[in-house]
């Protein structure tokens, strides 16, 4: 009876495993992107909505209502839980679409969810907490305004024609072949809310043409819907300020201002290239280490819903922010029902007025569609699965980026576990080590200048690593001697401007279900009457908690000290030894403040005074960030100061908010490219008595070494041996002993 009652509970928790696998992969197509039959029922279904009079987002003319951009709407996390936890039916997908209306008395933004897909015949309006309005001015720039900026600035450079072309050893802004002139625009655009003010500066059209800057300048007010009002309000040209491209010509003609004469350009000798040059001692005849998979994939895709060791996730990647893991899963159990990527700003220091004024906030730059195709062996092993991504922003049609995210299993060439164990006298009692194999869910956003590189690594033992690596080209402006209080002199004529990366996460964690708690630990050190010496004292290091209670009181601001150990527990569920099970965040990061609390742009980026903030989830706070915030970040639409009260964070549903990042101070080395080492950050998600003991010890990929009685070492393993040319061509092999020589 008793051996029946075991065999019972094992076939229902069997039962159950099974079942929580069948409805995760049943729930996972409630967040996949919208597909490209979808955008289109979407965009003929609001263009044939006469009221809206909408038009092609292409067309050239400002004065037009189009839609900006279309991405999928989420469902509310309780009515997903449903679908995930019980099986019940998905609710109709939605489409969270973003309409500029342009072509009224009021210009406005508004943003519409459209239902339900792949038939939409319904929208509403929605809004955002608050019910703050969006400025027009808040919208990013577009395709066709572009156009307009482009001819704005051929009537500017036209005038300083004669200037340019001898500043530069012939470069033009038109009529100019292969010597031509680009420019980059910079945000936020403007000094307040309500304005369209930009700040442009001239390069050289060559690749890499970020660090080529000219030493020229102008503020542009675009803010008019009617191109031809706008205006010319400030040249800058060698450290001086003045008041039209007229008033400039005028002085460098009479000799008012000093010339700039740049150095001869070569297209033989561009420092910004890729071409290799310099010394190398690396063979070139054969190829370095790949990464092999001998009997192929170890976990499972299908479409967004992907399994691994025990762990299950789906994700999308938002056109707005970019990649979201969701209903993430080890053996079953949920860990969080939502990480994912937020805001990534860049704000910058400098002497020239676009230096000054460069506050990049990536999100205003549909960071998520930024991603482009990946290069197999470079980006992503040639072993990965890759997968195309679909985005809809200023666009008339769905737009395909091939190869755009992949997935892969690697060795980390790092054991997970080992141990030696010696017996002292030149052998040993056994051996034992397991490889550190993870998965990878990987894409990149490539904005302007700077290339994320985002990763969701997945260990065997239950952690999760969240990061992101920086690469591409430094934001470089023309080098002034003021300019070195701000930067580094990194060529001729070029400043690296100093520069603080943030980039913000919101982690969504269900520890052991929906009700959890969170905690901080530190230690204090404590002196006592040393009990077995009397006469002596211990001094040593006590743990110290802190259960939080409130959402204030889980904030903890950059400039104070941070706590050691930072848990989120179910209060309710414990292990087998009594402890309540967790997981902590540890934090690999550098960051810290970028601008004072409350001043001008801070308002909208108030997720940056934190690195860790707790809230009680809402559905209404949805992300920390919009698309708006660049344009107008002093009065956003999405303020995160705003989710922060007293309301009371125990045994409830928690969200943390997480801030890393890192300063670059720019230097000759970055030249001429900003490599990854050292430019990595992130954080684990760390079980923290989640288990009743290390799970990878499920893991048959465990090596034992033994030595037996014959004096040879015994191996004992639990999967095949692989010997191979693509591997190796020697078996597994291990003596330890060790004596003197």
């Amino acid at each position: 009876m008793r051996r029946l009652c075991l065999l019972l509970l094992v076939c229902l928790a069997s039962c159950s495993d099974s079942r929580s696998r069948d409805w995760a992969h049943h729930g996972a197509p409630m967040f996949a992107d919208l597909t490209v039959r979808e955008m289109k029922a979407v965009r003929a279904y609001l263009h044939g909505i006469p009221e809206l009079e909408l038009t092609d987002a292409r067309s050239k003319t400002l004065m037009k209502n189009s839609i900006l951009l279309m991405e999928l709407h989420l469902p509310r996390k309780h009515v997903a839980l449903r679908v995930l936890d019980r099986g019940h039916s998905k609710p109709p997908r939605q489409a969270r679409v973003i309409i500029q209306l342009g072509n009224q008395t009021n210009p406005n933004i508004t943003e519409y969810i459209v239902s339900p897909l792949p038939s939409p015949n319904s929208h509403e309006v929605k809004t955002f907490k608050g019910g703050r309005p969006i400025r027009f001015e808040s919208r990013p720039i577009s395709i066709a305004e572009y156009g307009h900026l482009n001819n704005i600035l051929e009537k500017i450079t036209n005038k300083a024609h004669k200037l340019l072309f001898e500043t530069t050893g012939g470069f033009s802004f038109t009529n100019c072949s292969d010597r031509c002139l680009t420019f980059s625009d910079i945000a936020p655009r403007g000094l307040g809310p309500g304005e369209r003010r930009t700040w442009i500066m001239l390069q050289k059209f060559v690749e890499g043409f970020f660090i080529h800057p000219v030493g020229f300048e102008v503020l542009v007010n675009h803010r008019d819907l009617d191109p031809e009002k706008w205006t010319v309000e400030k040249v800058w040209y060698n450290s001086m300020y003045f008041d039209s491209v007229e008033d400039l010509v005028e002085k460098y003609e009479s000799g008012g201002v000093e010339k700039i004469k740049l150095p001869d350009h070569d297209d033989s000798d561009l420092y910004s290239t890729y071409i290799p040059r310099g010394q190398s001692s690396t063979p070139t005849n054969i190829h370095g280490p790949k990464l092999v998979e001998p009997q192929g994939h170890r976990y499972h895709v299908d479409r967004n819903f992907v399994e691994y060791a025990g762990w299950s996730f789906a994700y999308r990647v938002r056109s707005s922010a970019g990649l979201q893991v969701f209903d993430l899963r080890f053996n079953g159990e949920r860990i969080a029902y939502e990480i994912s990527i937020q805001e990534a700003i860049a704000f910058y220091s400098g002497d020239t007025p676009a230096a000054m004024q460069t506050k990049y906030i990536d999100a205003g730059w549909a960071m998520g569609s930024s991603s482009f195709e990946l290069a197999p062996g470079i980006d992503c092993p040639e072993i990965a699965t890759f997968v195309d991504l679909y985005h809809y922003f200023d666009t008339d049609k769905p737009v395909h980026y091939k190869n755009a995210l992949c997935i892969f299993e690697m060795t980390t060439a790092m054991p997970l576990r080992r141990h030696f164990d010696s017996n002292f006298k030149g052998g040993y009692n056994f051996y034992g080590g397991l490889d550190n194999t993870v998965l990878v869910l990987r894409t990149t956003s490539t904005v302007y200048n700077y290339d994320y590189i985002w990763d969701f690594i997945f260990y065997q033992n239950g952690v999760v690593e969240v990061k992101v690596s920086a690469t591409g080209y430094i934001h470089a402006t023309f080098f002034t001697p003021n300019g070195l209080h701000y930067g580094t002199k990194v060529y001729n004529s070029v400043l690296g401007n100093l520069h603080t990366h943030l980039i913000h996460y919101k982690v969504d964690l269900d520890i052991a279900g929906r009700k959890n708690s969170f905690e901080s630990l530190d230690l204090k050190y404590v002196n006592f009457t040393n009990p077995w010496s009397p006469k002596n004292f211990v001094v040593q290091s006590k743990l110290q908690r802190t259960e939080h209670k409130t959402e204030r009181s889980a904030t903890f601001s950059f400039g104070k000290k941070f706590p050691r150990y930072v848990h989120f527990y179910n209060p309710n569920e414990k292990n087998k030894w009594g402890d309540q099970r967790g997981y902590r965040i540890q934090f690999n990061s550098h960051a810290h403040s970028v601008l004072p609390r409350g001043w001008r742009e801070e308002k909208g980026i108030s997720w940056s005074r934190y690195p860790l903030a707790v809230t009680r989830h809402k559905d209404s706070e949805a992300t920390s960030s919009s698309i708006f915030t660049q344009n107008d970040p002093w009065e956003p639409v999405v303020s995160f100061e705003d989710y922060i009260n007293k309301e009371d964070i125990v045994n409830q549903d928690l969200v943390a908010w997480v801030t890393v990042g890192f300063l670059h101070v720019p230097h000759s080395e970055d030249i001429p490219n900003t490599a990854t080492p050292g430019n990595a950050v992130g954080f684990f998600l760390r079980p923290f008595n989640f288990f009743d003991e290390d799970p990878s010890v499920a893991s048959r990929s465990t090596v034992i070494v033994r030595p037996g009685r014959d004096g040879k070492p015994k191996v004992q393993r639990w999967t095949p041996e692989v010997i191979g040319h693509c591997v190796t061509d020697r078996p597994f092999f291990y003596n330890g002993t060790y004596a003197g020589v």
